[in-house]
């Protein structure tokens, strides 16, 4: 498999997309591509792989995401020591400069939960292992993709590390790493919402998105909110773990039966549990509602079920049968390969090899589910859990942003106005950049300071 072609055939793509797919085509230049959520930056990513001449190395900050895109972690790739990285030496082994040096872009996904530290650990690899110490990256192609409205970096513990970036960076956030004080970087933020159709709860969720909630739109969410929800298919988006945890046993000892495990193969060289994309061991009755965790690729016709998609567990045996939407599906166990780049010396280029496979059911208990992984799903309603109040910026726009419309809004409490967080220094950045339309789409330019 060559570095680019992580998937197989591109998806349909609106102009919006197709004309950024062309200016990052077209350019060398770094490019940043955001947007709110359900705008197709996951597919616009996609189409970008599957049709692009370039040599593309694709990485993501968690073991989770970086599968989901067919990549590997920055860490891994890059070999970079985990926590501050700060002025540390980056001894570059042969192979590496072989591998870094072969590549035209780098594509980072989910780039919000990026450091600055590690965004500019990122450019000095990139600068020693091509040998070019004096251009940004090395010279490399670097697109990113993410919404800093949606997620954000996880701050470390150590108070050295946090006076470290004080003294140093004027915030955590990768927009603030050195390295775009020498080059530019264009942002394009995609328009067309695909998710929700319904041009009020777009403009209740752009508020949400941006802390601009007026007391009339905070009114009309409560009451679709407080509408009482069906008792069954519907999937509760809590704030927590443990809330999670709590929905889900409860919900699964409810039922009769006995609990039937099926424990995943793991081969190779796969990581901890952490990184796993599914349970290691996965408990199941007849009854449990569940999630799909991968879109159904068997046949040539329509999709059974995607990612995201919910079902209930109606026999269980060496497969799974699952009702959706009134249908039964049998369901197979499937595979996730984890990847590494390397150079191969006989074919003059880089390579994605599999080095490891986690096999399990593509399924998860889902009559609840942490808001942080809910990421990037869409649901037709859900109940939605923020516990005694919102607690990381852009967690409540996350969940509202899942469902399709405002009748599927369920609340388990009134949202309050401390619900809406918003970090300063992300509005900072998107209001410093200038708009300029490109190609139909609005393309924003960052000045190097």
């Amino acid at each position: 498999m060559t570095a680019s072609s992580a998937f197989v055939g591109a998806p349909t793509l609106a102009d919006e997309q197709r004309a950024v797919i062309e200016l990052i085509e077209s350019t060398r230049d770094h490019v940043f591509v955001t947007g709110r959520a359900g705008t197709g930056k996951s597919t616009l990513l996609e189409a970008f792989l599957a049709q692009t001449d370039r040599t593309v190395v694709v990485c993501a900050p968690t073991g989770v995401a970086a599968l989901n895109v067919g990549g590997q972690t920055i860490h891994s790739l890059f070999r970079l020591p985990i926590g501050l990285i700060a002025d540390a030496d980056l001894d570059d082994a042969p192979h590496l400069r072989r591998l870094l040096g072969g590549v035209d872009t780098v594509v980072i996904d989910e780039v919000s939960m990026v450091s600055a530290d590690l965004m500019d650990a990122i450019d000095r690899r990139l600068r020693s292992a091509r040998a070019r110490p004096r251009e940004p990256f090395g010279g490399a192609q670097v697109v990113l993709f993410g919404d800093p409205y949606q997620l954000a970096p996880v701050p470390g513990r150590d108070e050295g590390e946090r006076a470290y970036y004080a003294d140093h960076y004027r915030s955590i956030w990768f927009f603030d790493a050195r390295v775009w004080r020498e080059t530019e970087l264009r942002i394009v933020e995609l328009q067309t919402i695909h998710r929700q159709r319904d041009e009020a709860f777009r403009h209740m969720l752009t508020a949400v998105r941006h802390g601009e909630v007026t007391p009339e739109i905070g009114r009309a969410l409560n009451e679709a909110g407080a509408r009482p929800a069906p008792n069954e298919g519907v999937l509760t988006l809590a704030s927590t773990n443990a809330t999670v945890t709590r929905i889900n046993g409860r919900e699964l000892a409810r039922l009769p039966g006995d609990v039937k495990t099926a424990r995943a193969d793991v081969v190779g060289e796969f990581g901890g549990r952490g990184g796993y994309p599914a349970d290691e061991a996965l408990q199941l009755k007849v009854g449990a509602q569940v999630m799909f965790l991968r879109n159904d690729t068997a046949g040539d016709g329509a999709p059974r079920w995607v990612n995201g998609s919910l079902g209930t567990v109606e026999r269980i045996g060496r497969t799974v049968f699952i009702e959706v939407d009134g249908e039964s599906h049998e369901v197979h166990p499937a595979t996730w390969e984890k990847f590494r780049y390397t150079y191969s010396s006989a074919q003059k280029r880089v390579t994605k090899d599999v080095i490891g496979e986690f096999t399990q059911f593509p399924l998860r208990l889902a009559w609840a589910v942490t808001i942080h992984k809910s990421q990037g799903q869409t649901y037709d309603s859900a109940i939605i859990d923020l516990g005694p109040r919102a607690f990381a910026p852009g967690q409540t726009y996350v969940a509202l942003s899942r469902i399709r419309s405002l009748e599927g809004l369920h609340l388990v409490r009134p949202l309050r106005p401390s619900d809406i967080i918003v970090d300063h220094d992300v509005r900072r950045f998107m209001a410093d950049a200038e708009p300029v339309i490109d190609r139909g789409s609005v393309v924003r330019v960052v000045d190097p300071e």
